[in-house]
């Protein structure tokens, strides 16, 4: 028999490997920047074309390669990082594999310019599908510049899987702030299309927070740091006033690492326990330092799950030190200098004058429930008959008929029925029907009712909207900006009426009809937040997001006193729905007491 097994080229291997490495553009943005930290870099550059479909380009200024070194950089497994199995034990660098390049050569065409500051000339390498096309002297600036163009050209099913622009571009700037968070000594520049999003200056970590998430942010952050023998804590958390359901920025990082970990986000938010609505998450930036010895960061090729070999007792230190500064910020009284308009309080001295107590005067000898002899002063005329004297007398039978309680007929008897429908503790409303007795649920009914309104709103496009006579300012973070152009089309057939201000910043002209009273500010964050958690690109999904967004924020709060109309139109909406046992997010909107039950309740 032949032998079957064979090694696989190199082309398909790093082909193989780019699945699980380059998953879309931002994970090149990811590991060509990290490079370019840990080449010592001072000032990055990242530009996109067509949220990376057409071109990626970062540009650094740090030590920048040899000729042997660039060309071997492309080679899988090959890395500058380690030596040996015992230096993943000691990693201090972002990168360590030696796949990154590969993979992205495999699956895109590259073009690099590198120059080591000492040397006179650089290199120009070209790379397509793995295969070197072309390598050059070429004159340039010392550090590196990648230009990596037709991603996925040669896997046209990743690239027909690839998100729309707008989404694409937001992850781009999610993967663009992980790294900018954990290094704010380093300038950082984001454009798109030759817009720029970002332009991050050196400076402290507060202030690279405040440059990236907006100046309000940096007013509304409550700073942590605890040293320990096992670790080193640092950074901020939010107040608790800036808590929410959805879009808290929430980071963890671990030496210069960005991760995820559920079990230190329970920590955090069990010291904001009774301080924030249930459901509600606080943003918060969170640095750990731990000896590499006791992490383990490879385990998946993208580095974002960690693993520590003291979890519960990092948790314990990591809820402690967040419930110490959530206490000093709230223990320290703030101090009002503003007197104007106060009355002045007198301090006590030693020597300043006797002052008596008022005195009460009172007579000793009264008694309320002696008989008063003395006759009282009336004054009542004593002629105050003639005052009537023009009056006609009445009959004392009339005057008794008209006091008397008047006989109640059958029609007001009908009329002092009990109503149709009856409002329980201003949250249920319940009905008799033929069954018996149907509770229903009014916030869950009415969130329904509008969620099928708006959503059948945006698809015939025919949103009633109406103009705000102050309009008012949405400051967003550049992926909620990218995530409104995507979903503005959407946003214009439900009411909204927006205009680009610059800078991330959009003036709120015309709202919904119906959602007097709201904050749109809040309602429009929270529908690009349900608009990006899943990353969808579909128009449909958006849609049912953005409607039940929007619904919910409109609702009629639990505890609103209805009247028998109100109850009446509700009943009779939520039933000409296309659904009426269940809201939106899957929660059950009525329910019927059988008569069986009642009875059986009654004995």
């Amino acid at each position: 028999m032949s032998d079957i097994i064979q090694l696989l080229p190199d082309s398909v291997a790093n082909q193989i490997a780019a699945g699980e490495v380059i998953q879309r553009p931002a994970s090149v943005i990811k590991e060509l920047v990290e490079n370019s930290v840990d080449a010592g870099a001072h000032h990055i550059q990242v530009l996109v074309t067509d949220a990376g479909r057409t071109a990626i380009q970062v540009i650094d200024d740090g030590k920048g390669m040899s000729e042997t070194d660039a060309r071997l950089s492309f080679e899988r497994h090959a890395t500058s990082k380690i030596r040996q199995a015992q230096d993943l034990f000691a990693l201090t660098t972002m990168g360590f594999r030696g796949e990154a390049l590969a993979s992205i050569a495999a699956v895109a065409q590259i073009e690099l310019r590198t120059r080591q500051e000492a040397d006179e000339l650089g290199t120009h390498l070209s790379i397509s599908g793995s295969r070197f096309t072309g390598q050059e002297p070429c004159s340039c600036p010392s550090g590196s510049n990648f230009l990596i163009e037709n991603l996925f050209y040669n896997v046209p099913a990743r690239r027909k899987f690839l998100k729309s622009n707008s989404t694409e571009l937001a992850n781009i700037v999610t993967a663009f702030e992980r790294i900018a968070l954990v290094y704010p000594d380093i300038a950082f520049t984001l454009s798109s299309n030759g817009t720029e999003m970002f332009n991050l200056r050196s400076g402290s970590l507060r202030q690279r927070i405040a440059d990236i998430f907006g100046r309000k942010m940096d007013s509304d952050l409550i700073p942590v740091e605890v040293e320990t023998t096992l670790c080193s804590i640092k950074g901020y958390v939010g107040k608790p006033e800036t808590s929410k359901k959805k879009g808290a920025q929430q980071y963890f990082f671990v030496n210069g690492r960005y991760m995820k970990h559920p079990y230190f986000n329970k920590a955090v938010m069990a010291a904001f326990e009774r301080l924030i609505p249930m459901g509600e998450q606080v943003p918060y930036f969170i640095y750990f330092t731990i000896e590499p010895a006791n992490i383990d960061v490879n385990i998946h090729p993208t580095k974002t799950e960690i693993k520590f070999e003291n979890e519960q007792a990092i948790w314990q230190i990591l809820s402690a030190a967040v419930r110490e500064s959530i206490g000093v910020f709230n223990d320290v009284p703030s101090i009002d200098f503003d007197t104007e308009d106060r009355p002045d309080i007198p301090v006590f001295t030693q020597h300043a004058p006797q002052v008596e107590a008022p005195r009460v005067n009172y007579n000793p000898h009264y008694n309320p429930f002696t008989p008063d002899t003395s006759s009282p002063s009336s004054s009542v005329p004593c002629d105050w008959q003639q005052l009537y004297a023009d009056t006609p007398s009445a009959d004392a039978s009339e005057g008794e008929d008209f006091f008397a309680a008047k006989p109640v007929s059958n029609a007001n008897i009908s009329d002092d029925r009990s109503p149709v429908h009856y409002q329980y503790k201003g949250r249920y409303i319940m009905t008799a029907v033929k069954s018996g007795l149907m509770i229903i649920d009014q916030c869950r009914a009415h969130y329904r009712i509008l969620f099928e309104k708006y959503l059948l709103q945006m698809q015939n496009k025919k949103g009633d909207a109406q103009r705000v006579v102050f309009p008012e300012v949405l400051q967003l973070t550049p992926d909620d900006a990218a995530m409104l152009q995507e979903v503005m089309p959407e946003l214009v057939d439900m009411g909204f009426e927006l205009t680009d201000l610059g800078a991330n910043s959009y003036a709120v002209n015309s709202i919904p009809a119906d959602i007097e009273g709201i904050s749109v500010t809040a309602l429009i964050t929270d529908m690009l937040a349900a608009a990006r958690e899943k990353g969808s690109g579909i128009k449909d999904d958006i849609n049912h997001r953005l409607a039940s967004s929007m619904a919910r924020h409109a609702a009629i709060p639990q505890g609103q006193v209805l009247s028998n109309v109100e109850m009446e139109n509700i009943v009779n909406q939520l039933f000409a729905c296309s659904n009426v046992n269940y809201s939106p997010d899957g929660k059950n909107i009525l329910c019927i007491l059988k008569q069986q039950e009642i009875e059986k309740l009654l004995g």
